[in-house]
């Protein structure tokens, strides 16, 4: 999944991911490691399922809870506003960012 979320990445691809409660549409951002060596990514959602009832809106997602991810087929153009390349979430470092 990392390689999926890389490349996604660098070449600006939305995402179709699991994440509870539902899948969702995403535009990934940020990859990194959090304070706890957690892997995450910062991504803004366009579509889809939230427990919060934001369904566009930045997010913050762990790997470890995402059940899958796949390019739907559709890029987007670059950074979304309030994107900070140097998120601060990413105590451990981050291996792929916009």
């Amino acid at each position: 999944m990392a390689n999926t979320i890389e490349n996604a990445i660098h070449n600006k691809l939305r995402l179709r991911i699991y994440y509870p409660p539902g899948e969702r549409i995403i535009e990934p951002h940020c990859y990194g490691i959090g304070s706890k060596g957690q892997h995450l990514l910062r991504a803004y959602q366009v579509s889809g399922a939230s427990a919060s009832h934001e369904r566009e809106h930045w997010k913050l997602f762990r790997l470890d809870k995402m059940g899958d991810a796949e390019p739907n087929g559709e890029t987007f153009d670059g950074p979304r506003p309030g994107y900070n390349p140097d998120d601060p979430v990413m105590k451990r470092g981050i291996i792929a960012r916009l």
